[in-house]
């Protein structure tokens, strides 16, 4: 029988096997025709310290005996106010105040929103935002139009509006990129903000860039007054080899993004974190200029229990050694593979291309990969001709091992 389920990236015409999930424990995945599969790339970026994690599942179940869901608006709740506090204990300053949301893309839209309304209250309205070639940014309407353009939102293109976009600064041309950031933020057209996903591009293909070159762009942002963004969606919770991406720079934001990891991946929540400046230019007895955005579960009672166990997690537990470790078993496997082409590694990310005619998100290299790789239970989403591995931080050397070899074993396959 069919299912009634409709699948987000899934073209369903191809009829490609769904395998059924029954449970999870650390980095493994269990389906109900009896297999156990190894989540490489941790259930789309978001768990961190492995499925079911005992101190986070018991928080989400002590607090849903205690307050399920309660309208965020002119109210608030413990789990909500310990959370804020916790972040911005260990976020640098100055950021100083936490909206909630339920997503990355949510993340964003808030972010986007937070610096439109700055200028405007302002007095200065500005509406233009700078991005970066090849960056991936969300699947709302506001994150898709600071996303590149392309095949993830062709058909809604009417819906999508303007950005000034820099290049990817690729090793060697690194100036150009800057060059372009500089234009766009002396041109008459001031922006309102440049926002970045910082040190790596997620599904923009996994390109990395140095930590020198955020630093540039976050001051190039700072001598003219355009607010910077921070998307940390993916890269925030150790990805990168530190909390945050931004850490390697040595930068702060004026506006952070960040969400999945947050809850350590087991519940959807995502905070938006601002500045002093950012808050004050909404804070007036004018109820005109109170910012205009929230859904039906902002700050839910259970993500945030959720996350503050998270939270719990990185104050009490080594979890920094335990992404040092995985970045040098990580850095050594990859090492290891033959015949690859760009292969590259940023804390507990590593990257590859497999040579093929196409190499966008729809080459046809794209299926067969998943489906070689599905048949070895190992769950690996390539981007296209892009494989890239981002396992939680407690697998082990077995599974990594297994890992490195089927994707030795579909070089030499998708060669043939």
């Amino acid at each position: 029988m069919r299912s009634s389920i409709w699948h987000p990236f899934t073209q369903h015409g191809l009829a490609e096997p769904t395998p059924l999930v029954t449970h999870a424990e650390g980095a493994a995945l269990y389906t109900a025709d009896g297999r156990r599969i190894i989540d490489a790339i941790s259930s789309w970026w978001v768990n961190t310290h492995g499925h079911c994690h005992p101190r986070i599942m018991a928080a989400i179940a002590e607090q849903a005996t205690r307050l399920d869901q309660i309208i965020f608006a002119g109210w608030t709740h413990e789990p909500a106010e310990q959370l804020a506090r916790g972040l911005l204990e260990i976020m640098p300053a100055p950021l100083a105040y936490a909206f909630f949301s339920d997503s990355g893309s949510t993340s964003v839209e808030v972010a986007l929103k937070m610096a439109l309304g700055f200028w405007l209250n302002r007095g200065e309205p500005r509406q233009r935002i700078v991005v970066m070639e090849s960056s991936y940014h969300g699947d709302t309407i506001g994150a898709m139009s600071v996303g590149a353009r392309g095949i993830f939102n062709q058909a809604y293109a009417p819906l999508l509006f303007d950005v000034a976009t820099v290049p990817f600064p690729t090793a060697g041309s690194e100036q150009v990129t800057l060059d372009a950031l500089e234009h766009f933020c002396t041109h008459e057209d001031k922006p309102a903000a440049f926002i970045v996903e910082p040190l790596v591009l997620g599904a923009g293909g996994m390109r990395i860039y140095a930590p020198w070159v955020l630093a540039a762009m976050r001051a190039i942002c700072a001598a003219h007054g355009v607010l910077f963004i921070a998307d940390e969606v993916m890269t925030g919770w150790g990805r990168t080899g530190t909390l945050l991406a931004c850490e390697q720079a040595e930068i702060v934001p004026d506006i952070l993004c960040l969400s999945k990891g947050l809850t350590g991946g087991a519940i959807p929540l995502a905070v938006t974190l601002a500045t002093e400046p950012i808050y004050e230019a909404h804070f007036s007895t004018d109820r005109s200029r109170q910012f205009f955005h929230s859904s039906s579960y902002t700050a839910n009672p259970i993500a945030c229990a959720a996350a503050n166990a998270n939270l719990a997690i990185w104050r009490e537990e080594p979890v920094l050694e335990r992404i040092a470790r995985l970045t040098r078993l990580q850095g050594e496997k990859l090492s290891g593979l033959q015949g690859v082409a760009n292969a590259r590694q940023i804390g507990t990310i590593t990257a590859l291309e497999i040579e093929a005619p196409e190499g966008d998100y729809l080459s046809a290299l794209g299926p067969r990969l998943l489906a070689f790789f599905r048949e070895r239970d190992l769950l690996l989403r390539p981007l296209g001709n892009t494989v890239y591995v981002m396992p939680p931080y407690c697998i082990g050397e077995e599974d990594l091992a297994a890992i490195y070899t089927a994707i030795g074993e579909a070089i030499d396959a998708m060669r043939g």
